[in-house]
């Protein structure tokens, strides 16, 4: 299938020194070619090649130095260990922005198995990492299991909703996490202070007890500028049972 790229020019250039950025091709505090040397390089307008470098330095890709040149980010994207559950650690912090019993969206009900008028208890969250906005979290409860316990109230749970569970006989077994990307809604654009353009991931995850009960879905939405997710899985093979 013959299709070209129909992007405007800076946004190909822009994808194209994102990707040498991201592959390490272009290593941390590293200057970047001089403007004239980006103009030969891309066969590009002046013009272009500024706006290409304005949204690399929006999404925090580089930044300039007056005088000296434009320089790539000296600091490695976060990199987010996916888990159930994460224990308050140095730099991280939860804000809790919402707590109420709602009928959750379409995909969350069938997910929980609910029926179409049940009602969920929601709790939304936003996590953030030295003061920056890093997760939009969105995490359903059954209100038959959660309503009247500490999941349906405002203030922190230490522990966390997995020790809640346990307490109530639903202890958390395994979850499934479906990852797409899309273009952020105006809610995670302004609350995540995302720069314009930048597409978010979104991780889709149910948590299951005993039986396969789903007792959780959490919608978790990050920016994919400087995040990365990291999945770790043991591959059986000889000598693993």
């Amino acid at each position: 299938m013959d299709r070209r790229d129909v992007r405007p020019r800076h946004q190909q250039i822009a994808a194209d020194l994102r990707a040498l950025i991201m592959a390490g091709e272009m290593a941390p505090g590293s200057q970047l070619p001089s403007t004239q040397q980006l103009v030969e390089r891309f066969s590009a307008a002046n013009a272009t090649i500024q706006r290409a470098l304005s949204a690399l330095k929006r999404e925090g890709f580089v930044y300039s130095e007056v005088g000296k040149g434009v320089y790539v980010r000296d600091k490695q994207p976060f990199v987010v260990d996916v888990a159930a559950y994460l224990p308050p650690s140095s730099g991280y912090s939860h804000t809790l922005l919402e707590v109420a019993e709602v009928r959750p969206p379409a995909e969350v009900r069938a997910a929980l198995g609910l029926a179409d008028a049940a009602k969920a208890i929601l709790r939304r969250r936003l996590l953030s990492r030295d003061g920056e906005p890093l997760e939009l979290s969105l995490s359903y409860y059954p209100a038959i299991i959660a309503a009247g316990t500490p999941l349906a109230k405002r203030g922190r749970i230490p522990g966390g909703a997995p020790e809640i569970l346990a307490e109530l006989g639903y202890p958390q077994r395994d979850f499934v996490d479906r990852l797409s990307a899309r273009l952020p809604t105006a809610e995670e654009f302004e609350v995540l202070e995302l720069p314009a353009d930048v597409p978010v991931l979104r991780q889709f995850r149910v948590v299951c007890s005993d039986g396969r009960v789903p007792v959780e879905v959490s919608i978790l939405v990050k920016g994919a500028h400087l995040y990365e997710l990291q999945y770790y899985q043991e591959i059986p093979g000889p000598g693993r049972s």
